[in-house]
């Protein structure tokens, strides 16, 4: 039976939006949304969200900041008013991911995330409609727990890593964020060739491993493939519990007739080869994360990038401030 390659996914997979577009999101209406700093940066470039940064500023401002505290606390709100937006426009959670800078420091983190929480209630929006996305460090994974226990729930992204995956899963956070585009990239890099059958596409092999792992043992924690390069990679991982999709690769799927093959399922885990189930401590993880070369690498390439991309955005935001200050001074009357 042939059906469109979105229609396949819907009936096995919960589907994500990863963009901070909110045009797409009205458009697409997915189940939840994710964000990033690499997206939300992109999405104040937009003439069309210019009113939220105006009201991010002014909020800035009236709460009496100057300097690096009011940009920080800028960012924050205009962060949290995206993911507003968003819920308004779904019916589940949106991702709002924590200052990249903070990866490293599990109390510093576990601060933004109430930072970030309180942002939202103050704007109506109950927390359990919200994710803090936080970077699969150790100390990141470590702030997720704490957080979790309070209620606060966590997406642990930036995750390449079975051993990074259980201890996530140790943790009790609410879901974890494989980036499989990214992986392959790597494996690309690494092995010198482009074109990878998808059946030895490491990036959707590492998803199934940690989907395995999981069902097989019975975590609570739930998977989210994110990160993809082709509709390909997609639907070869129908059947995770969700997947964060682009707007462009969720219209090339609705685009596409594809044959209905076998989802993956708690009962396909099941027939996989068994694995043992492992509990990680700090000396642990670092261990096989030192010697995993692939998590490592991308981990702290992914935390560099999502920091560079914020720097992008305090400078557009800076120059914007300029630019405000040029217009008040040239219309002062004294």
């Amino acid at each position: 039976m042939l059906t469109t390659g979105l229609h396949h996914l819907q009936q096995h997979t919960i589907i994500v939006a990863d963009t901070g577009d909110l045009a797409a999101i009205a458009r697409l209406r997915p189940v939840d949304a994710t964000t990033n700093p690499s997206l939300i940066t992109a999405a104040a470039q937009d003439p069309r969200n210019a009113e939220l940064i105006q009201q991010a500023q002014q909020q800035a401002v009236a709460e009496g900041l100057q300097g690096d505290a009011l940009l920080n606390r800028m960012i924050d709100l205009l962060t949290v008013q995206f993911g507003v937006e968003i819920l308004k426009l779904i019916q589940g959670r949106v991702s709002t991911e924590v200052d990249a800078r903070l990866s490293f420091d599990t109390a510093a983190t576990v601060a933004k995330a109430h930072e970030l929480i309180a942002i939202y209630q103050k704007a109506g929006i109950d927390q359990h409609r919200v994710l803090i996305k936080i970077a699969s460090t150790w100390q990141g994974i470590q702030a997720a727990r704490q957080l979790e226990a309070e209620g606060i729930h966590c997406n642990l992204t930036l995750l390449f890593g079975l051993h990074q995956a259980i201890a996530c899963a140790e943790a009790g956070v609410t879901l974890i964020s494989p980036f499989v585009g990214r992986i392959l990239d790597w494996q690309k890099k690494n092995e010198a060739r482009q074109d990878i059958p998808i059946e030895q596409d490491a990036g959707v092999i590492s998803v199934k491993q940690i989907y395995t792992y999981y069902k097989q043992h019975g975590y609570a924690t739930q998977v989210m493939g994110a990160s993809f390069r082709s509709t390909a990679q997609i639907l070869a991982l129908a059947g995770c519990d969700l997947l964060t999709i682009s707007p462009n690769l969720l219209d090339e799927l609705a685009q596409l007739s594809t044959d209905i093959t076998e989802p993956l399922s708690v009962d396909w885990a099941a027939q996989q080869a068994a694995t043992t189930r492992q509990s990680l401590d700090a000396e642990q993880f670092a261990a096989q994360h030192q010697q995993d070369c692939m998590s490592s690498e991308l981990l702290q390439a992914g935390i560099d990038g999502f920091i560079k991309a914020r720097q992008q955005l305090e400078q557009q935001l800076q120059q914007q401030f300029a630019l405000d200050a040029a217009a008040d001074v040239a219309t002062d009357p004294a």
